[in-house]
């Protein structure tokens, strides 16, 4: 369901259906550790060089270590639960923030140096279309954009909480499953389950 990068170019952790969290060496093409999460995995994030962040179906945000090691099970050095299946993960570029979209029909963020929720941001016309639908920050971290079940995108401000933008045009005829920022923030990319790809402007 997600792979990262986790610190390096040669390792890269992933999350999948099968509740299993990887750590692979890609000079070896091998599996070098697997850790037993309980639950299916729908993303995963790395947020610093020996540490990755993995949301679930059964609602809960784990956060693991990777040098504890414990044979090939280890288990999660934290846990958040939250109301509802997590259905991503992303980070801010400075790695203090984590957003989570789960199916309560909110999308969270928690700041990591205090280990609290920040904010949650919700909407009556947003509904979460899928169990692996994408939110994610902004390339500054100064909004989240999400998709929403009727086809809709919605992009809200992250330090006032206001809703910036709400797509008056259900351009798209499905749940749209991801969303992805332009890298200097002018345009945001959605596509839902149809294979229909939409470029949004600042206009």
């Amino acid at each position: 369901m997600a792979a990262k990068f986790l610190g390096q170019s040669t390792r890269v952790v992933t999350g999948s259906h099968d509740r299993t969290l990887k750590i692979w060496d890609l000079r070896s093409r091998a599996c070098v550790e697997t850790k037993f999460a309980g639950s299916s995995c729908n993303d995963v994030v790395t947020s610093e060089a020996f540490t990755f962040i993995s949301g679930h179906f059964d609602k809960k945000i784990r956060f693991w270590d990777a040098r504890c090691e414990s044979g090939s099970s280890g288990t999660a050095a934290n846990e958040l639960v939250l109301q509802g299946r997590v259905t991503s993960l992303d980070l801010s570029k400075d790695g203090n923030l984590l957003l989570a979209c789960v199916r309560d029909d909110t999308l969270k963020v928690y700041d990591l140096r205090m280990k609290q929720e920040l904010r949650v941001f919700s909407h009556d016309n947003f509904k979460v279309g899928c169990d692996w639908s994408r939110a994610a920050f902004s390339p500054c971290s100064d909004m989240v954009g999400v998709g929403s079940g009727d086809g809709g995108v919605f992009v809200w401000n992250t330090k006032t909480g206001h809703l910036i933008c709400e797509s008056s045009h259900k351009e798209h005829s499905g749940a749209v499953t991801a969303i992805s920022w332009h890298p200097y923030g002018g345009f945001l990319a959605s596509v839902d389950r149809g294979k229909k790809a939409i470029i949004w402007t600042g206009e």
